[in-house]
């Protein structure tokens, strides 16, 4: 019973260490995420100021 339960230990100690690291190919997905919100962010950026922009003018003109 105890060496299967030495086994059984080590087992899922090694399970969890291997868990925590970030291998390469975590990297790897991250970076292609992260493009395509790179690459879209300006013309967002853009668009809201256009909207707020023109939500201000919107109201301005609702006041006269």
């Amino acid at each position: 019973m105890k060496k299967w339960w030495n086994r059984e230990k080590n087992r899922t100690r090694k399970g969890k260490r291997s868990n925590n690291d970030y291998t390469f190919l975590d990297f790897i997905v991250d970076v292609l995420f992260m493009i395509p919100e790179l690459l879209f962010l300006p013309f967002r950026l853009v668009f809201w100021l256009f909207r707020g922009v023109g939500r201000m003018f919107g109201n301005l003109f609702d006041l006269l």
